[in-house]
């Protein structure tokens, strides 16, 4: 009989288990002292973010093929011209401008825009939005790429903070202003103040929601276990506020609705522009030499989940609501990891990627839209172990991914990203 979800209490058992790590964490206020043990310091001259000239907020043309995708952040890089305006870029535009904006590490950057191009796109580059068209995929004659928008438990994940389940609302990339009011008011509760552990707590209400209503709720090793949580980490680490005070960013409320393009009418509801999502006047990214890498967002979710273990659970809802039943990681790696020390060092990071390189044949074959299937498995397999280098991982050659079948949010997707 397969784990239920209550059966990952092996990883609960780990903040008694890892004492050392989660006294560093608590006693940190901010990730770049857990690895270099100082605070980032601040330049306002080398972090300020331009809105004017040729960065200026330029909305959208939806109607002459521009697309905006779930990705605040991305919507709005595309918005002041630091991603090609039409919404779809390359390589290069998307490590460029996720530097010069939020201040992204190039390991992570140089990881996640391999990931996409070789997952949403058409290799070379790809959609912050939906489907565009891709000279190299022949005129559509080997399908056409997707974009986030329809990269379903390939990239993008269920329980989003403010993106709704595929299943339950029939797509995973318009806002749904109840997730919105949920998410604000908590940090209104909270003093106008967005933190981690305000997003956690709320990252947790999400997954109790998705557990509970869609019988199609599904956590993947990639998708689930380290791009979801990203999600919600990505809010505060680069979406608040550097400054001589708050060197490790600050985010309130004005700057929330700044980047998830709302506006507040007088009385107290909020309006939504989709694709208009604006970087805020006179704002400041993450410190020069303090760039968010991956180890950082390791510790990032780590820290969450020896908070909430559950965070941790591979596995998925069978077809009806609140029937999660769970996989353990060595049943998935063949003994390579294991939920007692999936939390221990870099083990986290490396079962994840490690696992989507595993899983790469088979998720670019689906898709239909690249020919040189070997050459965009190299070129992902090759990113993978390039991001995974510093970590020392214990090194997975082989997954099962029949442990999956018993999923309907996994098992039945169609390589177009829908049900």
């Amino acid at each position: 009989m397969k784990p239920t979800i209550l059966s990952f209490g092996a990883l609960a058992s780990g903040v008694v288990a890892f004492p050392t790590v989660l006294d560093q964490l608590q006693r940190s206020s901010a990730n770049e002292k857990r690895l270099l043990g100082i605070t980032p310091g601040f330049n306002a001259a080398a972090q300020y973010v331009s809105t004017t000239g040729a960065h200026t907020f330029v909305p959208p043309d939806f109607d002459a093929g521009d697309v905006r995708g779930p990705c605040p952040g991305l919507n709005a890089m595309a918005n002041h011209g630091y991603l090609p305006h039409n919404g779809v870029g390359g390589h290069l535009d998307f490590i460029q401008g996720t530097l010069d904006v939020f201040g992204m590490a190039a390991d992570m950057s140089a990881f996640l825009t391999v990931v996409g191009g070789t997952l949403d796109g058409d290799g070379l580059s790809w959609s912050i939005g939906g489907p565009v068209p891709s000279a190299l995929s022949l005129g559509g004659l080997l399908g056409e790429p997707q974009g986030i928008s329809g990269s379903h438990n390939k990239y993008e994940s269920d329980a989003s903070p403010t993106r709704g389940d595929l299943y339950l609302n029939g797509d995973d990339y318009k806002l749904q202003m109840d997730q919105w009011e949920d998410l604000y008011a908590r940090g209104q509760a909270n003093g106008d103040s967005y933190t981690l552990d305000v997003l956690n707590e709320f990252r947790s209400a999400r997954w109790d929601y998705s557990l509970n209503n869609n019988p199609y709720f599904f956590n993947g090793p990639f998708t689930g276990v380290l791009v979801a949580p990203a999600a919600y980490e990505f809010i505060y680490r680069f979406m608040g506020n550097k400054s001589a005070e708050n060197p490790e960013g600050y985010l309130n409320g004005d700057v929330l609705m700044s980047f998830f393009s709302m506006t507040k009418n007088d009385d107290g509801s909020f309006t939504h522009t989709p694709g208009n999502e604006r970087i805020p006047d006179n704002w400041y990214k993450r410190a020069i030499g303090d760039e968010y890498s991956i180890p950082l967002l390791a510790l990032d979710t780590v820290a969450a989940a020896l908070e909430y273990p559950k965070f941790l659970s591979v596995g998925g809802n069978t077809g009806t609501v609140n029937s999660f039943v769970g996989v353990l990681p060595e049943d998935i790696t063949e003994g390579v990891f294991n939920a007692a020390t999936l939390t221990q060092g870099n083990n986290l990071a490396c079962f994840s990627m490690q696992f989507l390189a595993q899983a790469a044949p088979d998720l670019i074959k689906g898709s239909g839209v690249i020919s040189d299937i070997l050459g965009a498995v190299t070129r992902l397999t090759g990113a993978v172990s390039t991001a995974i280098s510093g970590l020392s991982c214990p090194q997975l050659t082989q997954i099962d991914e029949s442990q999956f079948d018993q999923f309907p949010g996994y098992s039945e997707m169609k390589p177009d990203g829908t049900y």
